[in-house]
C-alpha cells in the first residue's frame, strides 16, 4: 500500500489566527483556524484519506480495516495511540493540565495526554508556561488557584523558532500569543482549564474551568526542558535527521532534505511525515505519484513498498 495525503480536521477556537490559512496552505470555511488535525482517528477531529484508492475513507476505518499496515508495535493496542496538530496561538491558550493514563482511563475512559511541542514559529517577545518555577506544595497551589495568582509561580519560558518541549501529563503549561507549533501527542482530547484570563467566547459567555480535575493531576515541580538524544541524529549530504523526542508513546524526528532519499516501510511501526516548509513529489520506481507542499500530513503503512522522496523540505516524523 502506497503512502497517502489525508485530510485536515479544523478548530476555530478563539485564541486562533489566520496564519495555518496564510502559511500553510489550509483551506477551510472558519474565519480564523487555530488548530489544524494532521493525523486523527479521534471522533472531535477526523482525518479523511483524499488521495489514492482509499480516498474518502476516514483515517479511524482505516486503522480497523487494515490493522496489518499499522506495524508490529500497534498489535497490543485497542485504539490508534497519537494525534498530530498545527497549532497557531494569535493569543494565549489557558492555564491547562492534561490527565495521565490512569486517571484518564478511571474518570474520562480516555487515553491520557502526554505531548511535545516543535516551535515553527513565532513573534520577538513570545513566551510560554511550562510547569513552575520552584516546587510547590498541593496546599499552596489550592490557594492561588483560587486566588488569582497562580502565573506568579508558573516557569515562564521564553521561545524561538525551532525549540521543542516535551510534556509530560501532569505538567501545567500553557501556549503562549504568537507561537506556531507542531505538536505530536496521544490521541485524547482531555484538557483541564485553570485559568483563562476571563475571556469570553462569542456569545459572552465564559469557558468552562475544571480546577478539581486539574488540581488531582497536576504534578507540582518545576518541569525540565527535554534534551533530544544527539547520537540518534544522522546527516549526509541531501539529508539530515534529528531526533526531538522519544518516549512510550511516539518517536518524533526532524528531516531536511535538499535532493533525492528512498524509504520503505518499517515492519514496526507506521510513519507520519508533516510537511513543514518547501515541496517534494514521492516516487513509486519511475512514476510520481504524490506531490507534498508546506501543510501537507503524509501517512506511510509500515508494509509500504521502496519510494523515493525528491525536493528539497523540511519534515516532522513521527511513529511509534
Amino acid at each position: 500500500m502506497l503512502p497517502f495525503k489525508l485530510r485536515s480536521a479544523y478548530k476555530d477556537y478563539l485564541w486562533g489566527g489566520t496564519r495555518l490559512r496564510d502559511e500553510y496552505n489550509k483551506k477551510c470555511d472558519m474565519d480564523k483556524i487555530a488548530e489544524s488535525w494532521e493525523l486523527s482517528a479521534h471522533k472531535d477531529g477526523m482525518c479523511y484519506i483524499s488521495s489514492g484508492e482509499l480516498t474518502g475513507m476516514s483515517f479511524l476505518e482505516f486503522t480497523e480495516k487494515y490493522r496489518d499496515m499499522l506495524g508490529t508495535d500497534y498489535e497490543d493496542k485497542e485504539e490508534f495511540p497519537i494525534l498530530i496538530k498545527f497549532i497557531d496561538a494569535l493569543k494565549p491558550l489557558s492555564i491547562q493540565v492534561h490527565p495521565n493514563d490512569e486517571y484518564a482511563r478511571r474518570v474520562e475512559n480516555s487515553q491520557g495526554k502526554t505531548e511535545m511541542w516543535c516551535v515553527l514559529d513565532c513573534s520577538k517577545d513570545a513566551f510560554l508556561y511550562f510547569g513552575f518555577e520552584n516546587e510547590i506544595s498541593r496546599e499552596e497551589l489550592k490557594k492561588r488557584v483560587e486566588n488569582g495568582t497562580l502565573l506568579e509561580v508558573l516557569r515562564r519560558v521564553e521561545v524561538k523558532k525551532d525549540d521543542v518541549f516535551f510534556i509530560k501529563a501532569g505538567t501545567i503549561h500553557a501556549i503562549g500569543a504568537g507561537i506556531v507549533i507542531a505538536e505530536i501527542q496521544q490521541n485524547s482530547n482531555m484538557t483541564y482549564r485553570v485559568y483563562d484570563y476571563d475571556r469570553v467566547d462569542g456569545n459572552g459567555n465564559k469557558r468552562e474551568l475544571h480546577i478539581d480535575k486539574a488540581l488531582d493531576v497536576i504534578e507540582p515541580v518545576r518541569a525540565n526542558i527535554y534534551v533530544a538524544d544527539e547520537n540518534m541524529h544522522i546527516e549526509t549530504s541531501v539529508y539530515k535527521r534529528k531526533n526531538l523526542a522519544k518516549c512510550k508513546y511516539f518517536e518524533v524526528d526532524r528531516i531536511s532534505l535538499d535532493g533525492e532519499i528512498f524509504i520503505e516501510g518499517n515492519e514496526r511501526s507506521f510513519y507520519s511525515y508533516l510537511c513543514i516548509d518547501g515541496s517534494t513529489v514521492m516516487k513509486n520506481g519511475k512514476e510520481e505519484f504524490l506531490e507534498i507542499n508546506k501543510g501537507d500530513g503524509i501517512f506511510v503503512p509500515s508494509k509500504s513498498p521502496r519510494i523515493s522522496i525528491k525536493g528539497k523540505a523540511e519534515f516532522i516524523t513521527a511513529r511509534l
